[in-house]
C-alpha cells in the first residue's frame, strides 16, 4: 500500500500464490503477492511480484534493477520524488541537470532503486 499512497489510483489486480489452482504452496508463501498491478497516469502500469524462497526465488538487494519514471510536470516529480524517497537513501536530489531534465534518483525504503525525471518540451 505504500506504493499506492504515493501515486493514488486502485489496484487493477491483485492475486495471490495462493489463487495458484492444484499446486501445493509452501504456508509461508500462500499469502504472498503472485501479480498485482497499480495504474500510473494513463498510460503507464507498475506491476509487481513477491518472490518466496520457499518457491526456489533467491533475491539479492542492490542495483539490479532501476526503475525510471517521466513525469508530465515540474511539480509531479517533487511530489513522486518526495513520496517515494520517504524514509530511502537519496543518492541524488533532484535539480536541473546538464542535459536538460529536472532529475534525481534514490532507493526507497524497500531498497528499489527509483530516478524520477521531468522533460521540457524543446522549442
Amino acid at each position: 500500500n505504500f506504493y499506492k499512497s504515493v501515486f493514488g489510483g486502485e489496484f487493477l489486480m491483485i492475486s495471490r500464490f495462493s489463487d495458484i489452482p492444484d499446486q501445493k504452496i509452501p504456508e509461508d508463501a500462500k499469502n504472498q503477492i503472485m501479480h498485482i498491478a497499480l495504474p500510473l497516469g494513463k498510460n503507464n502500469i507498475l506491476m509487481g511480484s513477491d518472490a518466496p524462497e520457499s518457491m526456489g526465488f533467491k533475491i539479492t538487494n542492490g542495483n539490479s534493477v532501476q526503475i525510471s519514471i517521466s513525469t508530465e510536470s515540474r511539480e509531479e516529480a517533487e511530489r513522486l520524488f518526495s513520496g517515494l524517497s520517504a524514509g530511502g537513501n537519496i543518492s541524488m536530489p533532484l535539480a536541473d541537470q546538464f542535459w536538460g531534465d529536472y532529475f534525481g534518483g534514490f532507493s526507497d525504503k524497500f531498497g528499489i532503486y527509483w530516478m524520477i525525471s521531468f522533460t521540457k518540451e524543446k522549442h
